[in-house]
């Protein structure tokens, strides 16, 4: 099987169980949350390990996380700008991705330094 086929039935079946759970939680906004990247970060790190192995895998978790920091970060600053200052909002999420860049960039080269 393909490693895309393997993805896809790993990821469906995560996403089903994710949203399975979102549906039980309460409020239902956690629904979107928990249907969504974390099954595919899932699907992903498990065809990597099985593929190339345990410390490939460790890599993506890795850089996942430092995408996870960066994205915790823009909707942060996202949030401020419309919520708190009631920017607009395509200028708003344009102008905070240099944030997301910059914050992912520089965790990326402070783990290479490391």
């Amino acid at each position: 099987m393909s490693g895309t086929v393997i993805r896809f039935l790993v990821g469906g079946t995560v996403v089903c169980l994710f949203a399975l759970l979102g549906d039980v939680l309460r409020p239902k906004g956690f629904a979107g949350l928990f249907a969504g990247a974390p099954s595919v970060a899932l699907a992903t790190l498990s065809l990597a390990a099985f593929t190339e192995g345990a410390a490939y895998a460790g890599v993506e978790a890795r850089s996942m996380m430092v995408g996870a920091v960066g994205l915790i970060l823009y909707c942060a600053c996202c949030v401020y700008l419309l919520a708190l200052r009631h920017a607009r909002t395509a200028r708003t999420v344009v102008l905070a991705l240099p944030l997301w860049a910059i914050v992912v960039g520089a965790l990326y080269w402070g783990m290479l330094a490391a």
